[in-house]
């Protein structure tokens, strides 16, 4: 079996069409692979229509650039390669910008701060992990925030509750067994965005290490990752990036600045 056929018995696709008043008669589609599993980024609503930050950003970025996109479920497994091999044209799914992943594909400029944040009861306000000292503490093992919170803490701190996945952390903090939880962002302040009854408190070591999301392309597509580019700065600028931030995360955390050049 190719690894075409592979990708159609796993994927299912929505297309959609994004065209900007620049746009010309038949302006081109792009395939996008990204894997609806990692909610609010990208995962399928009800209807098993793909949904997400990252969907609604790469619409925007399409609408600047007056191009169409069509969206297709892939397999984290195989994503890289599906964007390799030309299955797809880019791939987004809350990728993180590594110096290792920069050899095999290219990327757009970072349109995502992906650093860890705290989210604590509302009873509890910190500033820094070194405020959660003597507190009850969630993390999934081996994640950025179990290592923040062993360095701060001491691996064997038994104030730390490890967890396999981050939908068991954040189901510990909501029922109120642990005082806080450390983790991605992205996630976290979905989460408490959409349980506003708990009234979680949410904070940001500035000790934290600063990591972003990309869109990938082949590498070597130069004309489409300047489109992608573009289109970003574009919708940064008019204000488009900021509506889509706050749909997905509210307004309790407010759009970092990006590294993106002039």
């Amino acid at each position: 079996m190719s690894l075409k056929h592979i990708f159609a018995a796993a994927a299912c696709a929505a297309t959609v069409l994004a065209c900007g008043p620049a746009a010309a008669a038949n302006p081109v589609t792009y395939t996008v692979g990204t894997g609806a599993t990692y909610r609010p980024f990208e995962f399928q609503n009800p209807n098993k229509e793909l949904v997400g930050f990252d969907i609604d950003l790469v619409k925007a970025i399409a609408k600047a650039e007056g191009f169409n996109v069509e969206f297709i479920n892939t397999l984290w497994g195989v994503i890289f390669e599906s964007v390799r091999n030309g299955d797809r044209d880019m791939i987004v799914s809350g990728i993180t910008i590594t110096p290792q992943r920069q050899e095999s594909v290219d990327f757009s400029y970072p349109y995502f701060a992906a650093h860890q944040l705290i989210l604590t009861q509302k009873n509890i306000t910190v500033k820094t992990i070194a405020d959660l000292k003597g507190k009850k503490v969630a993390v999934v093992a081996n994640s950025a925030g179990d290592i923040a919170c062993s360095k701060a803490f001491g691996k064997a701190s038994t104030d730390i509750k490890r967890f396999d996945n981050t939908p068991l952390v954040l189901e510990e903090l909501s029922a109120g067994g642990v005082d806080a939880a450390v983790g991605d962002i992205g996630v976290f302040a979905y989460y408490a965005l959409q349980n506003p009854e708990k009234q979680f408190n949410m904070a940001r070591d500035p000790g934290f290490e600063d990591q972003y999301f990309g869109i990938a392309v082949r590498k070597g597509n130069t004309e489409l990752l300047n489109k992608i580019n573009s289109g970003l700065k574009k919708i940064i600028a008019n204000g488009e990036y900021a509506k889509v931030y706050a749909k997905w995360f509210g307004t309790k955390t407010q759009p970092p600045k990006l590294p993106i050049p002039e």
